[in-house]
């Protein structure tokens, strides 16, 4: 749906189904009762999730035309992918093999270049904005050398020209069909890129400079007509869960991408967990043992804890956290996507806050018109929170659209 604040709509990485056929039933089931919930009389918009195998038999015949037809006859229209997870997302232990392939390899390259050209061919009439798709943050850190700055820079060397060949295949397609479509970036907690520092640094010391180098190569473009290139085609996905695990405040986020003249593709509107420990042992045990709660075996729920000194350590996941809690630690935040509408989960607190920030800083200076809800984990919440998913779905675009509503009309009274 179209909203002051640009495209919104939900990842449908939420559906299950690994198969096309499986994942468009999925997509039939629930797509046409939302549609009339909440767009009964303008377009819905839709960010697509397709696994390799849905991506690779979608290509396949009639049955793009097929989905075209689809989505004119329901009043949808696709203007963001989610090309992150490449396999199995449901119903199979996901942890750190969401990165596999990861972009050390030929078939993450394959993948994504399949990906844009499906993109391409879904536009169903004129957007006013210019598609994009969400991908890995290069890989996961902790299957490399991190000490070791040659291996650092080999990965970093190695992932950034494969990711190249996906540059190569935009410049072609914006050639093609006038779209200039945007590969995001989606930093997040224990990838290679986590930070918005680091994702500052690689564009700046890897990507530019080899990416310079390449585009003059293939095209013969300068090196100026390079660097606008690659700051139209490489984006940000700023996944708000994400850097609110990190303690990264949105405007520092914003700052730092401006002063390096780089770009968000899109906000994926996601909320994390977190919890501030009291100082008496029984409450703190309380708060571990309601993080405990969450701790499930599909996703990485990765813990950054916030010191008493200010200092912030990271474990890999929940579990690693729970065994290693220290009194040293005053606040808790983990990477569980858990539902943007609801703030407090008894002792624990979502980030909800950061999501409305970065709405408020989107209104008050826009820096994308894309905007996709993420909460994939309703199948592995507590019971209790487990919902109807068409109802969930509906409740957290309706809490969206009322944030984004306030945060419009609060700017322009400040006018």
């Amino acid at each position: 749906m179209h909203t002051s604040l640009g495209h919104l709509g939900y990842c449908t990485n939420i559906h299950a189904g690994e198969h096309w056929v499986e994942h468009f039933a999925a997509l039939q089931r629930a797509i046409p009762p939302l549609k009339n919930r909440l767009t009964p009389d303008a377009p819905l918009g839709l960010g697509l999730r397709l696994s390799d195998v849905a991506s690779t038999e979608l290509a396949a015949g009639t049955r793009v035309a097929e989905l075209r037809q689809w989505l004119t006859e329901t009043g949808c229209y696709v203007f963001t992918m989610n090309g992150f997870p490449f396999g199995g997302f449901h119903g199979v232990r996901v942890k750190d093999a969401v990165h596999k392939p990861d972009w050390t390899t030929p078939e993450r390259v394959a993948y994504t270049n399949r990906l844009f050209t499906l993109l391409a061919q879904l536009q169903t009439g004129p957007l006013t904005t210019q598609p994009g798709i969400s991908t890995s943050p290069l890989s996961y850190r902790h299957w490399f050398r991190w000490g070791d700055a040659d291996a650092r820079d080999a990965v970093f060397t190695q992932t950034t020209q494969n990711l190249l060949e996906v540059v190569t295949h935009l410049v072609k397609l914006e050639a093609e069909t006038g779209l200039a479509m945007h590969l995001d970036l989606e930093p997040e907690p224990d990838g290679l890129l986590e930070t918005a520092d680091e994702f500052v640094r690689w564009f700046t010391d890897y990507l530019l400079p080899m990416g310079e180098r390449h585009l003059a190569g293939e095209f013969g473009m300068s090196a100026a007509a390079a660097g606008e290139a690659l700051r139209r085609h490489v984006q940000l996905c700023y996944d708000v869960c994400h850097f609110a695990v990190g303690y990264e405040r949105p405007a520092d986020v914003l700052t730092k991408l401006k002063a390096a003249d780089l770009r968000v593709g899109k906000i994926q509107i996601s909320a994390a967990l977190k919890a501030t420990f009291p100082a008496e042992t029984e409450g703190r045990e309380a708060i571990r043992q309601a993080f405990a709660g969450f701790n499930e075996p599909t996703y990485l729920h990765q813990v950054v804890a916030r010191t008493q000194a200010g200092e912030l350590v990271r474990f890999n996941d929940l579990p690693d956290a729970l065994a290693q809690f220290s009194e040293a630690h005053a606040e808790w935040r983990s990477h569980f996507h858990v539902p943007i509408f609801v703030e407090d989960y008894g002792l624990l607190q979502s980030t909800q806050d950061d999501i409305r920030e970065v709405l408020r800083l989107q209104a008050e200076t826009p820096f994308t018109d894309q905007m996709e809800v993420e909460t994939y984990t309703w199948e592995v919440l507590p019971e209790g929170l487990k919902l109807n998913l068409v109802d969930s779905i509906e409740r957290e675009l309706n809490w969206v659209r009322q944030v984004v509503n306030r945060s419009a009309e609060a700017e322009r009274l400040s006018e």
